[in-house]
């Protein structure tokens, strides 16, 4: 199942998301309709936020790139109430868009390495740590699940410049190849 994607200015994506329970039934089926719609967008990543679900859980899959970046081979996995351990390494800049922020790109600041513990979608713990691009994938899905926009990371000047461009995405005057859920809507409505 292919969901819609949250844009900006939906309450959700600003809330720090919930944690997944030994309980919580559905999980393969989540993760499954989160890759699905994660490849319909042509994202390399999506958090659970973004698809309207307050829980902690991101996907993620670059290993179409590993051509270019061969550490980034079979790099597709679920992230299941994760954790960072740590960053490290020195802030290097890179440009970042969002499923969730259409047609705004800018350059952000994220340290080189992330460590980070969670769970795969059969709930087995791991522990790893990630370099370079695969590193600021997860740190941009983390994010998603603290309620942080890359947005955030811009100064003051370069945030009102963006103004008009969040304030269209909001009402949905925006082109996706994906279908968007507006602020205050439901799927469906």
């Amino acid at each position: 199942m292919i969901y819609p994607v949250t844009v900006y200015g939906d309450p959700l994506l600003r809330k720090v998301a919930q944690p997944i329970g030994e309980d919580f039934e559905g999980l393969k089926e989540l993760v499954e309709n989160m890759f699905e719609t994660m490849y319909h967008s042509e994202g390399v990543g999506l958090a659970a936020p973004q698809v309207g679900k307050s829980l902690r859980i991101f996907v993620v899959d670059a290993s179409h790139i590993a051509d270019e970046e061969p550490e980034l081979e079979g790099f597709k996995k679920a992230f299941i109430n994760p954790e960072i351990l740590e960053t490290s390494g020195d802030e290097w800049v890179m440009n970042e868009g969002c499923l969730s922020l259409p047609e705004i790109r800018e350059d952000i600041s994220r340290p080189e390495r992330v460590k980070i513990k969670y769970l795969d979608e059969n709930r087995v713990e791991h522990i790893e740590e990630y370099g370079g691009f695969a590193a600021r994938v997860i740190q941009h899905e983390y994010d998603h699940l603290d309620g942080v926009l890359l947005i955030d990371y811009l100064n003051p000047l370069k945030k009102r410049l963006l103004k008009s461009k969040l304030t269209a995405i909001s009402k949905g005057k925006v082109r996706t190849s994906y279908r968007i859920v507006l602020p205050g809507k439901k799927i469906g409505s």
